[in-house]
Formats: C-alpha cells, structure tokens, sequence
C-alpha cells in the first residue's frame, strides 16, 4: 500500500482516475503500458526501406553522385535506429535524423529515401506536443541541403558536381511542409480525442455524483419518517407495558409493519445498484399514497388534515411532492410540540402548491430538524423547477410551502430519477 501511494503521489494522479489521466495523454496513451517496449517493428521497417532505396538509387546516380561506402551505411543505419527513442525522447531523435540526413548529404552521397527518417521523427515529435522541435530541425535541414546544393557543392564530393535546379528545392520544401502538416493535423485530432474523453469521463463522474445524491436522498426520506415513527411506537410501548397491554400489542404491530416497508423501500433504493438495464422491481411512490402517511402518521400520535384534492402528476412530480410531504410530517413528529398537521393542495395555473403547517412549539431540537431533509426537499424541487420555502411562521408553529411545475419538462437529473 506505501508503495502504491508512493507511485500515485510521484506522479500526480490516484489510482482510480486513470481513465481522465489516459484521456488527457490523448488516444495512444492506452499504450502506456508498452511505451516502455521500444517500436521494433515499424523501426526495422523504415530502415530497412531507406537502406534498400539508397541502393537502388545509387546505381540510379552512379557516376553523378558519390558510392556508397560504410560511412554511408553507417550513417543511413544510424538515422534509422534512433527511431526506437522517438517515443520517449522525440526531440533528441528528430535532432539526431536530422543530423545524420545533413552528414549524408554533404558527403555526396546518392539522393533517395534518406529523408525518410527524419520524416518519421518530426511527425512523432509534432505529435507529442514538441512542435518547435520539429519544425526547427526540418527547416534547419532544408537551410543546410540548399547551402550544400547552392555553394558548397564545389568544395564537397563528389568532383565536377552542379547545383540542382530550383524546382528541385521547390519539390523538397513542399514535401517538407505536407510532412509537418500532416503531422500537425494528426496533433489537433489527438488533442480532440483527449478532450472528448475528459468530457465522457467527467460527465461520468457527474452522473455517479447524482445517482449517489439520489440514492442518499432516498435513504434519508425512507429512514427518517419510518424510524421517527418506530421510536415513537416504543415509547408508548415502554411506557404503557405494565398498564395497558393491549396498547402495547397495538404499538409492536405498527413498529412491525413499520420496518417492513421500511425495508421494501430500502430494497428499492439500493436496487438501482444493481446491473445497468434492468426494470425497476416496483414504481416510484406518488402521492397516491397519501392516505399510508396519514395512517403512519396518526399511528406516531400526529392527527393529519389534508385540504384539497391532490392532483395527478407525473413519476417524477408525483415522487417529489410525496417526498416533500413525508418528510414535512416526520419533521412534525420529531421537533413539533403540536400533535395536528395541515396539508393544503392548491393549483396556481400549471403550478401545484403544496403546503404542511403545524401549531408548534418546537419541542427539543429546532423545529425544521437538522437541515439535511430540508436540504433534500430544495433539491427535489429544483430539480423540476420548483422552490421550497421552510420556516417558522409569524403566529407559531413551522410552515413548509412547496411550488411545483404540473406540466414541466422534466430534465435530465430527474428523468433518471423516475428511471
């Protein structure tokens, strides 16, 4: 474990942000592991190509330019066997090829796919981000052959050599200027790749922050009203053992039926835990359900008045409002003195107003409770669109006032909470 926070702190990421770091590096980062391999392979290849074409176009050029000798295979082997480092050290490579192309061609040796490494080098380095690098030593090469070809020609092998045309050049440079701007095309579709992939992941990590959220919510609605319920339920038990048992037996009987469907929604919550793309084992409660916290709530000891017709509204809509009210009422239960609450349905246009009063006083903790279901209520209805307002009123007591959208088009966040 020291080890592992040792290598995570050495380079700057933990361990489970390797995707956003590979997606930073950009597409070939996914390699990571064999970076460290050296590029036989495509090495072997190019050498071996610029070897072979040199011979042939030194019988090509025979008696024009210089014979190939060793220093000329040496210095074509040279230029291509440093291509093994262009992924660890892409700037000394290209400086290297570049070199080696410089030497070759001042010693008079045939023209032909000399240039060929030093090609590969500079797309390598223009890629990995070391573009001055490349285009430095690719414009330093060109300078050198035109000097070579233009004037020192008459003191360099081999004897009675010419200057070339300027067409010639011409072709060279242009050839230089396709490789570099292929290489820098390919440098800004890396560079999209690894903001793509930043932005999946990210986005990733929104959704997970969400659904935790979600799920936290769930949780705290769930166990907050029906443990507030079951300690109330065993309080009058403890107290009415000795005297009235039949009370007791009543008051066992709904800490029962309490934690079961304490249980059932618990269950729920946490099954959409479970594999990706599986149904959903019971719909979200809406305030269809109504009557149950009413019922719960006059077991606790709190008598519930509900004033108007609760509306028909859609999952989400109908999963906050039910939310809103059961966490109103376990709020009553828990930090009110009063044992009667109020809910008031209303319809203001497309707009349903929800409130739960009760007459106070607040009894031990302060009556709107620790703030985290207070907290949770904001969420929910922002999330459709909607406000909370919670709070004491003028006259005593504590009022939560709720405006939800009946018709508003859910967003993302709450499209999957209905999911």
């Amino acid at each position: 474990m020291d080890g592992q926070r040792a290598r995570e702190a050495e380079d700057g990421w933990p361990r489970g942000d390797r995707r956003l770091r590979r997606a930073w590096r950009g597409p070939w980062a996914d390699e990571e592991p064999r970076r460290r391999r050296l590029p036989w392979r495509s090495t072997v290849l190019v050498t071996a190509f610029a070897l072979t074409g040199s011979r042939f176009a030194a019988h090509a050029q025979h008696g024009d330019r210089a014979a190939l000798d060793p220093l000329a295979w040496a210095l074509l082997a040279g230029a291509g066997a440093v291509l093994l480092w262009r992924r660890s050290h892409p700037v000394a490579v290209v400086a290297g090829t570049a070199a080696a192309t410089l030497l070759y061609l001042a010693a008079g040796y045939p023209f032909g796919p000399v240039f060929l490494p030093v090609a590969v080098a500079s797309f390598h380095a223009v890629v990995a981000g070391h573009r001055r690098a490349a285009w430095a030593a690719v414009g330093i090469l060109w300078a050198g052959q035109l000097l070579l070809a233009h004037w020192l020609y008459r003191w360099l092998p081999p004897a009675g050599d010419g200057a070339p045309p300027w067409e010639q050049q011409a072709v060279t440079a242009t050839w230089a200027v396709a490789v570099l701007a292929l290489a820098e095309l390919a440098r800004v579709r890396r560079e999209q790749w690894a903001r793509e992939r930043a932005e999946r992941a990210e986005a990733a990590r929104r959704r997970a922050d969400r659904e935790r959220l979600r799920i936290a919510r769930e949780l705290h609605d769930v166990l907050a009203h029906s443990i507030s319920v079951i300690n109330v339920q065993a309080g009058m038990g403890l107290a009415l053992l000795d005297t009235d048992p039949e009370q007791t037996r009543a008051a066992l009987t709904t800490i029962r039926a309490m934690s079961k469907e304490a249980l059932g929604e618990v269950r729920q919550v946490l099954g959409t835990l479970r594999a990706p793309g599986d149904a959903p084992r019971a719909p979200a409660p809406g305030l269809d359900r109504l009557p149950e916290l009413v019922e719960q709530a006059a077991a606790a000891g709190l008598t519930v008045e509900v004033e108007g017709e609760p509306p028909r509204l859609s999952p989400g809509t109908g999963l906050a409002a039910f939310r809103i009210v059961q966490e109103a009422l376990t709020n009553v239960v828990r930090h009110s003195g009063s044992r009667r609450a109020r809910v008031r349905f209303g319809r203001d246009g497309g707009t349903l107003r929800l409130r739960v009063d009760d007459d106070g006083p607040a009894t031990g903790a302060e009556a709107g409770g620790s703030g985290h279901g207070l907290a949770g209520m904001r969420e929910r209805a922002a999330a459709l669109g909607g406000t909370i307002e919670a709070g004491p009123r003028p006259d005593g007591g504590f009022r939560v006032l709720a405006e939800l959208p009946v018709t508003a088009v859910v967003p993302a966040a709450a499209e999957e909470e209905e999911r």
